[in-house]
């Protein structure tokens, strides 16, 4: 009878401590990989601010054509296909802290106007996601004060990522191409 009452009153203890975490944190509460809750408002997005350093010009390029325009005149670049490994930073100087790359490519598609695809990963490469990448894939118009592009997926702590990414031109030189852009992804993780 006692050994009863005992396991009767260990059960009685783990349920109560279940319901508990539960009223505090919510029946679906989960910790990230790493051991960090994004915020105290699971709500809220993770907020990230960079600059990124496209240059295409010069003997130490970040961006390489790999592929021409099908009309090398044209001033829309449609069929251009560069691919990109940029230094990511915390300012606008490209020898600021570095916070990570910005690896993939962007391609002339738009017919009518300067208009890229760009698909790329942020990898990450400091701070508290050091080791984290966001996936963004979206249309890049960079003679637009603002665009904004999807945030489709990640991977270390922004695994089941969404958001969008906001980037405004910096700085741009029209006869090298060579460019400072400035973004702020919202991301949900």
């Amino acid at each position: 009878m006692a050994k009863g009452a005992v396991m009767l009153l260990v059960l009685f203890t783990v349920l109560s401590a279940v319901s508990q975490a539960q009223l505090q944190h919510g029946p679906g509460h989960r910790t990230l990989s790493h051991g960090h809750r994004r915020s105290a408002d699971p709500a809220a997005p993770t907020h990230l601010h960079f600059f990124f350093h496209d240059t295409v010009s010069g003997a130490s390029p970040s961006a390489v054509r790999v592929v021409g325009p099908a009309d090398p005149s044209s001033r829309t670049f449609f069929g251009m296909v560069n691919v990109m490994d940029d230094p990511l930073t915390e300012g606008p100087d490209p020898g600021s802290a570095a916070v990570g790359r910005a690896q993939g490519l962007y391609m002339g598609a738009d017919q009518a106007e300067l208009g890229f695809l760009q698909t790329m990963n942020l990898v990450l490469t400091s701070g508290p996601y050091n080791g984290s990448t966001l996936a963004v894939l979206g249309r890049n118009c960079p003679l637009t004060d603002v665009r904004e592009m999807p945030v489709v997926g990640g991977t270390g702590a922004f695994r089941f990522a969404r958001g969008y990414a906001q980037a405004r031109t910096h700085w741009l030189d029209f006869k090298t191409g060579d460019a400072t852009v400035e973004y702020d992804v919202y991301v949900m993780h």
